[in-house]
């Protein structure tokens, strides 16, 4: 296996520190709002390194943490008149909701910034002892200048950002880019005590601290979106690798951006779409496929159009699911299918692709995770079985063959979490968007009918009129070997 490390800029040979044990800290969320779109994306792209981790066979432990205490938070809580720890447990609530929705899991362990203060003090204490940090008024900073990589996975120079920096004037830095450890709390404010006095942990030193807590001093991949690496973790490197002199992460994978119109989304330019908006547009399933169609470095550009690309191409993967379980029935899929198999339709080639479907699944999710290399084996093995399905295949060794098949991509999508679900209820979910009719299910029903039945008695050119009428009134028709399927023109 291949990855991409952010911090060699190349892609290196994956092994783990410990053979078959694999240990990911991937930064979490800052819960002071609904989580957007973008935050989706970091979330599936990890969930889906896990998940291939895992069907390799690796024990993976895998941390994702929750910054429940920030400046953002306060400020909600004093906006809405309530605690921050009310802000912070409604949008953690949040953030799992919506995680459900996308089939993102659990990570294993999801600590708490506000459950760790006690490491985070001796953390920092660490670097005091190490010389790496200083006191103002019951603020503690980090001194980049101090530690000689700071830069080295951004690939800034601390120089060349001091000659170009407009950062705020702060009387109490040694410099403008060191950053606090330890913030002192102002009146009012939420506070632990601590040996620089009542404070709260800087958003840099909660990551070090849990992570090694969680994973120990070095582990395997550290991760998050594209927008962490400067400043987030390069100070988390500065202040993990002052403290004990060896690497933090050995891997960093950063996730590319969700842009809208190849601009950043954000708040304040109006292009901010929340997970939850996007849900009610799109069925869950469709948000993930979208967010993994491309590789997970590469920017994402978001727009409806866009997800409704995205909702035609995984139905295609459904209605093949269907079309082969209404050819194959009930029967029972062999463990495996050796050597070449003869089918209606394809050369020898083209089965040899069919049969090496898992073979070349794993071979793109191994180069760096590529999920869109991946998905194209889906859709190309896709291709092939409805060629096979119109040549009427027959026989228990053609059936078997599909069975075999079948399963394969029900497996493979797996690792995606894709393709679970039963292909007739999805279709129906995706084709139906009731909401957008400007005329009844029923009377589609009625006319598909109508249609049918002059399609019978020849009369085409009533069928297709009653086609057109469906078409201007928004409702779109696929005609399969069982019917006339429809659904909504998005």
């Amino acid at each position: 296996m291949q990855v991409y490390n952010t911090l060699s800029r190349r892609k290196e040979a994956f092994i783990p520190l410990k053979p078959g044990i694999v240990q990911i800290y991937a930064c979490g969320v800052t819960v002071y709002d609904d989580c957007h779109i973008g935050h989706a994306r970091s979330a599936v792209v990890f969930d889906v390194i896990v998940r291939y981790l895992r069907f390799l066979g690796n024990k993976v432990s895998w941390v994702r943490n929750f910054t429940d205490i920030d400046d953002k938070i306060i400020q909600r809580a004093e906006r809405e008149h309530t605690s921050w720890k009310t802000v912070a447990e409604t949008y953690i609530a949040s953030f799992q909701r919506d995680m459900a929705a996308l089939g993102v899991a659990p990570a294993d362990i999801e600590p708490k910034a506000t459950d760790h203060i006690d490491e985070i003090i001796g953390f920092i204490q660490v670097l005091e002892d190490q010389g790496f940090a200083y006191q103002r008024n019951g603020d503690v900073y980090f001194p980049v200048a101090k530690f000689p990589g700071y830069g080295k996975l951004s690939g800034r120079s601390l120089d060349d950002m001091l000659a170009g920096a407009r950062v705020d004037v702060n009387i109490q830095k040694d410099n403008p880019f060191d950053f606090a450890l330890w913030k002192a709390s102002k009146p009012g404010e939420p506070a632990w005590d601590s040996p620089w006095g009542p404070g709260r942990p800087g958003w840099h030193i909660e990551c070090s601290a849990m992570s090694r807590h969680y994973l120990g001093e070095t582990f395997d991949i550290h991760g998050g979106g594209a927008d962490l690496i400067f400043p987030h973790h390069e100070n988390e490197i500065a202040q993990s690798e002052a403290a004990h002199g060896k690497p933090l992460a050995r891997y960093w994978l950063h996730n590319g951006m969700v842009t809208v119109n190849q601009e950043k989304m954000s708040k304040s330019l109006g292009n901010f779409f929340t997970i939850r908006e996007v849900l009610a547009k799109f069925h869950p399933e469709v948000v993930r496929f979208f967010l993994i169609q491309n590789h997970y470095r590469s920017p994402l550009d978001f727009s409806d159009q866009a997800l409704a690309e995205a909702e035609n191409a995984l139905e295609r993967l459904y209605s093949t699911l269907a079309r082969l379980d209404q050819t194959t029935g009930p029967i029972a899929a062999p463990e495996a299918i050796s050597g070449a198999f003869s089918l209606s339709g394809l050369d020898s080639e083209e089965q040899s692709r069919l049969l090496t479907i898992r073979s070349r699944f794993l071979e793109a999710m191994d180069d760096d995770f590529n999920t869109a290399q991946a998905l194209g084996v889906l859709f190309d093995a896709v291709r092939l079985l409805n060629r096979i399905v119109e040549h009427n295949p027959s026989g228990n060794a053609d059936m078997s063959a599909l069975a075999w098949t079948r399963r394969e991509l029900t497996v493979l999508g797996g690792i995606l979490n894709l393709l679970q679900q039963d292909p007739q209820t999805m279709l129906q979910n995706l084709r139906q968007k009731t909401d957008a009719l400007t005329i009844p299910p029923s009377e589609i029903e009625r006319l598909i009918a109508a249609r049918a039945e002059a399609r019978k008695q020849r009369d085409f050119t009533k069928a297709d009129a009653i086609r057109q009428q469906l078409a201007e009134a928004g409702v779109l028709l696929e005609d399969t070997p069982q019917g006339a399927v429809w659904r909504v023109k998005i």
